[in-house]
């Protein structure tokens, strides 16, 4: 969350994720993995299901801080949790199945609009993310190939070089290929929630 209140002191553990530090991720496991397993317990799921919702969360939460740097204002367990119960909801969409309880972490409530907007805006983006690599993998090969080349900031005649084809020819399959991988999207069946 970018804005003018001074950064929270767990903003630290956004830092390590973005860090890969291995001291401050551990102390996030040890801080939040057993509310994680005892609060979905509680919400129709297991231990693995809270290991996946964890592992998801820290994804979310990393791919956020890398794409837009923001500063943490609010306690990093607060923002966690309305990732990990945000994901856990959606996960318990896709099974059919409802919510048993509501009922927060011990210490964890923390309430607020900018919050509730951060986690919201977290969860949103990690599907997005997870929709286009989906539909990114589903394209052809040579299409893949090509539209990672030029994302990496090469130029088309270097990309056009590199998969041995000529630069008209890799400028109007790029073309193509964005086209097939934008009206895959658009198919999808949850295109129209996530945009």
């Amino acid at each position: 969350m970018t804005s003018n209140s001074p950064a929270h002191p767990d903003h630290r553990f956004i830092e390590a994720l973005l860090a890969n530090d291995d001291g401050l991720i551990r102390e996030i496991y040890d801080r939040y993995s057993r509310e994680t397993i005892q609060w979905i317990a509680r919400n129709k799921g297991n231990a693995d299901d809270a290991r996946d919702i964890f592992q998801e969360a820290l994804i979310a939460i990393t791919l956020r801080a890398r794409k837009r740097s923001f500063v943490l204002t609010c306690s990093f367990g607060a923002y966690f949790f309305l990732v990990v119960r945000g994901k856990w909801y959606n996960e318990l969409r896709k099974r059919s199945q409802r919510m048993v309880t509501s009922q927060p972490w011990e210490g964890l409530i923390e309430k607020g609009e900018d919050i509730e907007k951060l986690a919201e805006e977290t969860l949103l983006e990690h599907q997005r993310e997870m929709l286009f690599q989906e539909k990114l993998r589903q394209l052809p090969e040579r299409c893949r190939e090509l539209l990672q080349l030029s994302w990496k900031g090469s130029k088309m005649e270097e990309v056009a070089r590199q998969m041995g084809v000529t630069y008209a020819y890799a400028r109007k399959k790029k073309s193509e290929c964005i086209a097939s991988l934008v009206a895959s999207i658009q198919d999808a069946k949850e295109f129209i929630q996530l945009f």
